[in-house]
Order: C-alpha cells, then sequence, then structure tokens
C-alpha cells in the first residue's frame, strides 16, 4: 500500500514556476505519460517518491511513524514496513488519520521545497504526478489539471496483470478512488490511453503543447526534433 500522497502547502512567496497537476486511474497510464514528459525536460515531481522520501531510513517521518505505532512497522533493514502499515490503517480510520498527519505536512515541505529549487534554476515548468490528485483536493491548488484515461475494464485488466492481484483485488483498489470517469469531468486536459502508445504520445505531447501556450512558454524548449506533432 502506497502511503498517502499529501497535500503540498504552497508557498506564499510567488513563483515563476508554473506547476500543471497529471493524474489518472490505476493502470491508466499515468506514470507511462509522466515518464515521456520527463524524457521531453519537464521537470516530473512525483508525489508518491515524496512520500517514499519522507519515510525513508534515518528520517523524522520514518522515526515519528515508529513512535506512533511501534517498531513493528520498521523492517529488519531498517526501512518501512509499508505492508505492516497497511495492515494498521486499512480499517482503523482513526490510525489513519495519525498516520496522514504526519506524513502530509512532511511530503508538503518537501514539495515547497523541491519547487523553489527549480524556480531557482529558472526552470518554467514543471508537473506534479499524484494518483489521488482530486481526492485530496489538490485541483483547488493546481491548475491545469491533466488526466489519463482508460475504460474501467482495461484498468481491471492493466492492473491484475501489472501487480498479480486477482480480478477481485484490482476492482476493490480502483472502487477505493474517485471513478476515472469524474476524474475525466473534472479534468483540465484528458489524454485517452486506449489506443496505441504512438497514439497515447502523439495526444501527451499536444496536450503539453496546449499547456505551454496556456503559460506563454516556447513548447519548442520540450521538443524532441519534429517529434511533438502540431494540428
Amino acid at each position: 500500500m502506497a502511503l498517502p500522497s499529501g497535500v503540498p502547502e504552497l508557498s506564499s512567496s510567488p513563483l515563476a514556476l508554473r506547476i500543471f497537476g497529471l493524474t489518472g486511474g490505476i493502470g491508466s497510464g499515468k506514470s507511462t505519460v509522466g515518464r515521456w514528459f520527463r524524457e521531453r525536460g519537464v521537470p516530473v515531481i512525483d508525489a508518491d517518491q515524496l512520500a517514499r522520501d519522507v519515510v525513508a531510513p534515518g528520517t523524522q517521518g520514518l522515526r515519528a511513524i515508529a513512535d506512533r505505532f511501534g517498531s513493528g512497522v520498521v523492517a529488519a533493514n531498517g526501512e518501512l514496513d509499508r505492508k505492516a502499515v497497511a495492515a494498521i490503517v486499512f480499517e482503523d480510520p482513526e490510525a489513519r488519520r495519525a498516520l496522514n498527519a504526519i506524513t502530509h505536512p512532511l511530503v508538503g515541505a518537501l514539495f515547497a521545497e523541491t519547487t523553489a529549487l527549480l524556480d531557482r534554476r529558472g526552470e518554467p515548468l514543471a508537473c506534479y504526478e499524484v494518483p489521488l490528485l482530486f481526492e485530496v483536493g489538490l485541483d483547488q491548488m493546481i491548475s491545469p489539471i491533466v488526466v489519463v484515461a482508460v475504460p474501467a475494464e482495461v484498468q481491471v485488466e492493466r492492473a491484475t496483470r501489472r501487480d498479480a492481484s486477482t480480478e477481485d483485488e484490482a476492482r476493490a483498489r480502483i472502487a477505493a478512488q474517485l471513478p476515472l470517469e469524474e476524474k475525466v469531468r473534472r479534468a483540465d486536459y484528458v489524454i485517452d490511453n486506449t489506443g496505441s502508445l504512438e497514439s497515447t504520445r502523439a495526444r501527451a505531447f499536444h496536450v503539453l503543447e496546449a499547456i505551454c501556450a496556456r503559460f506563454g512558454i516556447d513548447p519548442a524548449r520540450y521538443a524532441a526534433s519534429a517529434d511533438l506533432t502540431r494540428p
């Protein structure tokens, strides 16, 4: 179980850096699109990676979780035992709130530190990749929002293949998130990932170009030769 990705405390100081959100559903291909953006030179901040970083061995986050939930949540190698934590918080709302109270501020602080660094480096644009973007209210803080979408049955098929899970397990995980069709309805841009890899790439880079235009950024900064297809 992935630890919750926290709501970042956006800096009160204005940044020249513009940030857009990237999300989707389980098995929709969000991470693939994020990788393509990264390959084009767009800094992609991965919320899941931030959540892992703040509970790495030796961190304040890991110590706080161990203090709250006991040393049994720390594996023999010194890393957080995510399965042990998941077993504790899965059906215990109070425990889940306690975990979130530890991790969310730390993730928010690391997000702010990362965006400030990118801003000082002169980056004009960054992507925040967040699985539960709408669920944690980030759509109220970051705009525009890009959603990568596939039909529900494709989600199930991909999730079972990727995670070696049963169909019931995949459907339960999907049901725990905001329905993908609702995310599509609330998105500023939608990348349909039901076709070929090439067609999805083309859609992704059309969206990237549209975001650049929205912010007045030259899309050539993120073009790989003539690969950025224009309408």
